[in-house]
């Protein structure tokens, strides 16, 4: 049931990607935006949609932020995959955007997917005037100076520091870098449905955590060609990761604790809320 919903989900933001970029030509930065939101898991779209869902919020309209979160995805994946940010040649399994064209290329469409994420959530048919205000607002602080782009930075200052990160400062770090663009679908939803946000952020903060160690997890123990990306990077760089802090089977333990404290979130739901259990346990079992 879990992997048919979000199988349909993947299509149904891939359509919408297709036909919103349709009217942006065929150049080669146009190129470089389709080419760099192809594919993927979509668990960003697809938290926006579910989330949404929670309230009967009309899919064609949860679209809207469910295809926004995964353009600034992708232009967040261009930028840190540069040679003067982690310098990796593969993404999802083919070439980085800027190993199949150039630098300044990936710089270029990095930029254009993050205006067209706001471009997306401004037409009127994501929402209210109101909630058009509140999502174009909590997305830029997610993926802003106060979030992701934040955690970014401090990651890079990681890689000079003169010890590895603790625990609390890697969490804060992995907190800013990936968990602010997976609490603000969740907040979106709950946006879309004039809801308490509360309930849907707690889900979110405990996935976005989960998230960050099964990744961690699978560095250690994935296969690269299935993740699509190089793994062991972090290890041989000497950085600090919730494996190497906690050891492997804590790791894996404290990503199940947070499963559960995702799961007591959602008791408001009820059973509408069972995706949203659902994806909690697949993030933390994915092998990329």
């Amino acid at each position: 049931m879990f992997q048919t919903a979000l199988s349909d989900a993947r299509s149904r933001i891939e359509d919408f990607l297709t036909d919103q970029m349709a009217p942006l030509g065929d150049d080669k930065i146009a190129r470089g935006m389709r080419y760099a939101t192809r594919g993927g898991k979509r668990l960003r779209g697809f938290l926006a949609l579910e989330s949404a869902g929670l309230f009967g919020v009309p899919v064609e309209r949860a679209l809207h932020a469910a295809g926004a979160v995964e353009c600034l995805h992708a232009y967040s994946l261009v930028h840190d995959d540069l040679p003067c940010m982690d310098d990796d040649d593969l993404r999802r399994g083919q070439p980085t955007v800027h190993k199949k064209w150039d630098e300044a290329t990936a710089v270029l469409v990095g930029d254009a997917l993050q205006s067209f994420a706001f471009e997306l959530l401004s037409r009127e048919a994501a929402g209210t005037a109101e909630q058009r205000i509140a999502l174009v607002a909590t997305l830029a602080q997610a993926s802003g100076a106060q979030g992701m782009v934040l955690g970014q930075a401090q990651d890079i200052a990681a890689e000079t520091a003169d010890r590895p990160l603790d625990l609390v400062e890697i969490t804060e770090l992995q907190t800013n870098k990936t968990g602010r663009l997976i609490e603000w679908p969740a907040r979106a939803g709950a946006i879309l449905g004039d809801a308490d946000p509360f309930p849907l952020r707690a889900y979110a903060q405990a996935i976005g955590k989960a998230f960050q160690i099964a990744d961690d997890v699978l560095d250690v123990e994935g296969d690269a060609t299935t993740a699509g990306k190089a793994l062991r990077k972090d290890a041989d760089a000497g950085k600090a990761t919730f494996v190497s802090l906690l050891g492997l089977d804590e790791a894996k333990a404290h990503a199940q604790t947070l499963v559960a404290e995702a799961g007591a979130a959602l008791q408001p739901y009820g059973d509408k809320a069972q995706s949203l259990r659902d994806l909690a346990h697949y993030i933390i079992i994915r092998d990329k």
